[in-house]
């Protein structure tokens, strides 16, 4: 009987079971795809709106801006309420619906806004109700009361 001579010790072991095990799969196993998705990329931010990787989505953290990219006027519901929109854009954007959020994370510049951005939340998001965290921080880009990320997952 011939034995097989490996060099290189341990990872030849863990390299040739990998190789075997994609050829076994036959080669179905591959990298996900991402997708960015950017609704406007002129403003040459260092980052995505959002990225589709497989049947998920992950969206940046939105802020209560308007069309203009400016914070609304009004305080923290306006800004809770146009954060929200903005997440639906994404959503949307990439082929999800705001059922499909399954996390947020809510970042306020004052947690006493809690209150007042739960009564807009709660008409917004739809039941049953994503899992959340809500943190307060130090400060928000553009002085803003809050900002709001999402994960959204479809069923394939």
């Amino acid at each position: 009987m011939k034995s097989i001579h490996l060099i290189g010790g341990r990872a030849s072991v863990c390299t040739l079971t990998a190789a075997i095990i994609l050829f076994l799969a036959g080669g179905r196993a591959q990298a996900q795809q991402h997708k960015a998705i950017n609704l406007a990329p002129e403003r040459g931010l260092p980052f995505s709106d959002g990225i589709v990787a497989g049947h998920t989505l992950y969206v940046a953290g939105q802020e209560g801006t308007g069309a203009d990219d400016k914070l609304v006027s009004g305080g923290i519901g306006p800004e809770t309420a146009a954060a929200l929109e903005n997440i639906e854009k994404i959503v949307k954007a990439a082929g999800f619906d705001m059922k499909d959020i399954v996390n947020v994370t809510v970042f306020l510049a004052d947690i006493h806004d809690f209150p007042d951005m739960n009564k807009v939340y709660k008409t917004v998001m739809p039941d049953p109700k994503p899992a959340r965290a809500t943190v307060q921080v130090a400060a928000l880009v553009n002085n803003a009361r809050i900002e709001i990320a999402a994960i959204a997952v479809k069923q394939p």
